[in-house]
């Protein structure tokens, strides 16, 4: 058959190069980007590519937008980082803009997603002991399994997932999914959360979740679900945190949240991050209550480039961005067709087995035991895509994540889902060697 994309030789020098003095935390697809716009990404070879990454939901305005490139020079020709030790001019039109916008009192910024969610564990429990009066050292907060919010130590705590967490104890206490005599607390389980309160409710501060669960492999919340956790969380007195670090900013509908797309109830904590700047500049939030967050004291939390002018420009640049492009309702418009005919596939394919999603954003499972009849993983059947022309990425060992940049347009969409569905049909029917790039880059098959 004739593939798109059939030779990347700077491509696979530069990723050898990179295996030989990088550290292998991350097993990438082998797309070196050079150039990207909007949703168009061009390789060092200069192929020409459709991004349905899009950095894990970080750049939902699509890639480089030029009025956020414009305010980030703008603000480095003026003052690029004071630090916290001194403030600056954009600091309160940042904090007050984000406060009213986003509906809350209170706004802390630090630089990725990972810091946002180990201050809001920080944050619950300062909360637990100042206001729920939890006795010393006590406190537990919540997550539910399954669960992704970020690489650092206390949130690897909470995570259930064994490559997550091997060789990396031991972890911090009182932070995750395991409550009671062993049980855990998972991802849509209503019972299971009020039996949780019930047994620990008076040593919980928080429960963090995200509002989809996103490297899990696109899980929504079942209806009702959210709103049982606002009230739950409200019977219990214990903090509800919403993750929307790559949910949020319209991937998920019409609204910016997804818990607003999902649900009628607000959490008391928000997080977020990652496409609040459109993907240009690290900035992530957690957004509360003057209540809530009167519980930490000053000089207890911070970062050097928390706040800083460069991404205060960046995140009032995109805010603007989002709502002057109505992103949210190409997300309305779009997000459907796009679930529905991948649902399709279900039905007419043998390859997939399920669909899950919502707005933008869906995670395809595959029949991995079809696969391996011809000794393929999900990762050849992404190298399809790639030798398409198609940028997408596995999620663990089953599912495709189709992610793409809100600025997508139909005719994008539809040249995704004709590759996709030339890979159902073909990819059973290949041997992995006559897919292109999978002999080259066989060292990131995973």
């Amino acid at each position: 058959m004739s593939f798109k994309i059939t030779s990347t030789p700077k491509s696979l020098e530069l990723l050898q190069r990179e295996r030989k003095y990088s550290a292998h935390n991350y097993t990438p697809m082998p797309i070196v980007f050079d150039i990207a716009q909007g949703i168009h990404v061009t390789d060092v070879d200069g192929n020409e590519f459709l991004d349905f990454g899009a950095a894990y939901s970080a750049v939902n305005t699509g890639h480089n937008h030029p009025k956020i490139v414009e305010a980030i020079k703008a603000q480095y020709d003026k003052c690029a980082l004071p630090a916290r030790a001194f403030t600056h001019s954009l600091f309160a039109d940042f904090c007050e803009t984000l406060c009213t916008t986003f509906g809350f009192e209170r706004v802390l910024p630090m630089n990725g997603g990972g810091e946002a969610v180990e201050f809001a564990i920080k944050l619950c429990r300062s909360w637990g002991y100042v206001k729920k009066k939890i006795p010393p050292n006590e406190a537990k907060v919540m997550m539910v399994a399954n669960n992704f919010h970020g690489r650092l130590i206390g949130v690897t705590s909470g995570s259930t997932n064994p490559s997550a967490r091997k060789n990396y104890g031991p972890f911090v206490p009182g932070v995750g999914a395991s409550y009671g005599d062993g049980k855990t607390l998972m991802f849509n389980d209503v019972a299971g959360l009020e039996e949780c309160f019930k047994l620990e409710g008076d040593k919980i501060a928080g429960v963090i979740i995200e509002t989809v669960q996103g490297e899990a492999g696109v899980y929504p919340p079942n209806a009702g679900y959210l709103d049982s956790v606002r009230e739950l969380c409200t019977k219990y007195n214990v903090l509800w945190c919403a993750d929307e670090i790559q949910m949020g900013s319209y991937r998920c509908g019409p609204k910016r949240w997804a818990y607003e797309n999902t649900s009628s109830s607000k959490p008391d904590v928000l997080i977020t991050a990652k496409s609040i700047t459109g993907g240009l500049y690290p900035v992530s939030v957690v957004c509360s209550s003057s209540e809530i967050m009167d519980s930490i004291e000053p000089n207890t939390h911070g970062s050097t480039y928390s706040g800083s002018p460069i991404g205060c420009a960046a995140t009032l640049a995109a805010l603007k961005v989002y709502e002057d492009e109505k992103l949210g309702e190409c997300v309305a418009a779009l997000g459907p067709y796009m679930l529905e005919e991948l649902h399709k596939l279900v039905d007419t394919t043998d390859l997939v087995e399920e669909v899950r999603g919502v707005g933008l954003i869906a995670g395809v499972d595959l029949n991995t035991d079809l696969l391996a009849k011809n000794n393929m993983t999900v990762w050849h059947a992404c190298m399809f895509m790639r030798a398409m022309g198609i940028a997408c990425k596995e999620v663990h060992s089953k599912t495709i994540r189709f992610c793409p940049p809100l600025v997508v347009t139909k005719a994008q969409i539809d040249e995704m889902l004709a590759a996709f569905r030339l890979c159902c049909e073909q990819l059973p029917k290949l041997k992995p060697e006559e897919i292109p790039g999978v002999q080259d880059f066989h060292f990131l098959a995973h």
